[in-house]
């Protein structure tokens, strides 16, 4: 067998490719090294000797690794469902910046650059924020929403064009069972319109409008895109204490928007039930929805979703194009 430093030396050209595999699987910074953490000291454990693509094999290896946690958070996913809803949410408000912040993850053995001494990168809220950003907030909360043989597959075969025949014994499919579910999740992933693309590419816009208004503080800008009559309606958890769940008018509308504007970096269009909403997704986990309707190039309407009951129901896409 290989002494432990040639180990090293052959793992860490790899370290950043299973780490951005491991991550668009778990969404998380810190599961993500654990992952990776976890497949060094399987590596360290086994006979390479007969091994002839250890790029293979190393994804192989931290795609099983990810699949078990994907399994077991969903389980305790599901040991949680009837649970209390918190009377508000800590980022409170639409478009609100902040929310539950992320473990530490599992203490590991040391690997090749994983000093036991240094602090875990995903540990780090901007870090992690940084993360999501260069995926794709939007793409991370509708991945959530996948299976986790769904979202192996697809991370696999769609963003690392990982063949069939390598990913059906990983998901434990055969390559024609991988093939369907990957295509699967990719339908998931892509979402069904409720509208024509012309008229879905101008609602975008009108989003999009409203969001870099709310981000740069721009009364003028959200005045412009809000219909003069437009209605917010927002869960009681989205909101301070005492705030009214129902707003009328552009002007008041406006001015709550710029209260809570500066937490709308962390927002991001998608597809929300088959038309243009907004993710409030802090670390790309998903806090708050919000469901827009467009009505002549102006938001008419909008309403902010905290409850975790409702937002389980919501079929969420990424926006293409």
């Amino acid at each position: 067998m290989e002494t432990q430093d040639r180990l090293a030396e052959r793992f860490e050209p790899h370290r950043s490719r299973l780490r951005a595999v491991a991550y668009r699987m778990l969404g998380s910074g810190s599961d993500a090294d654990d992952a990776v953490q976890e497949t060094w000291l399987r590596l360290s454990r086994a006979d390479t000797s007969e091994v002839a693509n250890l790029s293979g094999w190393l994804t192989t290896v931290v795609s099983r690794i990810c699949l078990d946690m994907l399994r077991t958070r969903t389980a305790r996913r599901e040991e949680l469902v009837g649970a209390r809803l918190p009377d508000r949410w800590d980022g409170a408000g639409p478009g609100a910046d902040g929310g539950p912040g992320q473990g530490a993850g599992r203490a590991g053995g040391d690997g090749p650059g994983v000093g036991a001494d240094r602090p875990r990168p995903g540990t780090d809220p901007e870090h992690e924020a940084l993360l999501a950003d260069s995926v794709g907030r939007a793409l991370l909360v509708v991945l959530d929403t996948l299976t986790p043989a769904e979202r192996v597959a697809f991370v696999l075969h769609d963003l690392f064009a990982v063949p069939f025949q390598q990913l059906a014994p990983i998901v434990e499919r055969s390559p024609v069972a991988a093939k369907k579910l990957a295509s699967r999740a990719r339908h998931k992933v892509r979402g069904t319109p409720a509208v024509d693309a012309a008229e879905l590419a101008r609602h975008r816009e009108v989003v999009r409008a409203f969001l870099a208004a709310a981000r740069d503080g721009d009364m003028a800008g959200l005045l412009a895109v809000l219909a003069p009559d437009v209605v917010r309606r927002a869960d009681p958890a989205a909101l301070p204490p005492g705030a009214p769940t129902t707003l009328r008018g552009a002007r008041a509308v406006a001015e709550q928007t710029m209260v809570f504007g500066r937490g709308s970096r962390r927002a991001e269009p998608l597809l929300i039930d088959g038309h243009v909403g907004i993710a409030v997704a802090p670390r790309g986990r998903l806090r708050l929805a919000i469901t827009v309707t467009v009505r002549d190039d102006r938001i008419a309407a909008y309403e902010v979703i905290a409850d975790p009951a409702r937002l389980r129901q919501l079929d969420l896409a990424v926006l293409t194009g």
